[in-house]
């Protein structure tokens, strides 16, 4: 029994694209990561702590092209927020940003949100928010307390 041509073509197509999966070339090789520094503060919603809100840095000057981290914060059941941007907890690089702000369903199973923003977007918008972070070294920075409005 013979294969017909087609099977052999989409076999020999798949085994490169096989190949060619894990291949790194210089032109996609990113920079050492950055160092960063720990951020505390903490998030309220309507004068209460907010758990598991999405917090967001936005580079403002976008100047690194190549290796720029999208440091991400996570709040706890108190609200307060941990930072990161390469692992888990590490903080956030030197740089000024801004913060944007989104609270969905958390879905466990998917570690990721799912489900309307129940701050209905009004802090989602990175070209609308006042609020800014700046670090500027090594050292801690502390955001204090950041309320937020579902109304």
């Amino acid at each position: 029994m013979t294969i017909p041509t087609t099977r052999w073509m989409a076999l020999a197509i798949c085994g490169c694209l096989l190949c060619s999966c894990g291949q790194r070339t210089t032109s996609n090789l990113s920079a050492a990561p950055k160092a960063t520094s720990p951020v505390t503060g903490q998030v309220l919603v309507d004068g209460q702590p907010a758990q598991r809100l999405s917090v967001t840095c936005h580079d403002v000057n976008r100047l690194d092209k190549q290796n720029v981290p999208r440091p991400v914060g996570l709040t706890g059941e108190d609200g307060k927020i941990e930072f990161s941007s390469y692992q888990k907890a590490d903080g956030v690089p030197q740089g000024e940003y801004v913060l944007t702000f989104t609270w969905g369903e958390w879905d466990d199973y998917w570690k990721k949100f799912s489900g309307p923003d129940r701050l209905k977007g009004r802090y989602a918008d990175p070209q609308k928010s006042t609020f800014r972070l700046t670090v500027k070294d090594r050292g801690p920075t502390d955001l204090g307390t950041i309320e937020l409005s579902t109304e």
